[in-house]
């Protein structure tokens, strides 16, 4: 059991009125190294000179694995901050490490790895 990601809109405001049925609304983040397409509801190339856009709103669904929906994407991680360096704990990872969330893109993984996409939970400490 994991969770499956949907990428919804961009304003928190429209999903505030009530819990999912099922797993969670997670908004807040930011994503460093790309943009957001909202109408496409993916991953984009970032705007010249901006280095942090708000994430859209995800819902965190949990499912067996072999239930997740099939689309391309890349395994983006998220940071607790944009340092990207921790303490490295018994599980292998940084303690600044939080999980990896699958994001929509029409591009190859390697694109957005070479550009050091991540999306991040705060700005700064």
């Amino acid at each position: 059991v994991g969770y499956d990601y949907e990428m919804l809109g961009m304003d928190p405001a429209v999903y505030a009125h009530a819990p999912p049925a099922e797993g969670l609304y997670i908004e807040g983040l930011f994503l460093e190294g790309a943009g957001w397409d909202a109408a496409a509801k993916q991953l984009c190339e970032s705007e010249s000179k901006v280095l942090f856009v708000p994430a859209p709103v995800m819902w965190f669904r949990p499912k067996h694995m072999e239930q997740y929906a099939a689309y391309q994407h890349y395994n983006c991680p998220m940071y607790r901050t944009p340092d990207r360096r921790g303490v490295l704990a018994t599980t292998g990872h940084s303690t600044n490490f939080v999980m990896f969330v699958r994001l929509p893109s029409q591009q190859k993984p390697e694109h957005w790895i070479m550009r050091g996409v991540a999306l991040l939970t705060q700005l700064s400490d």
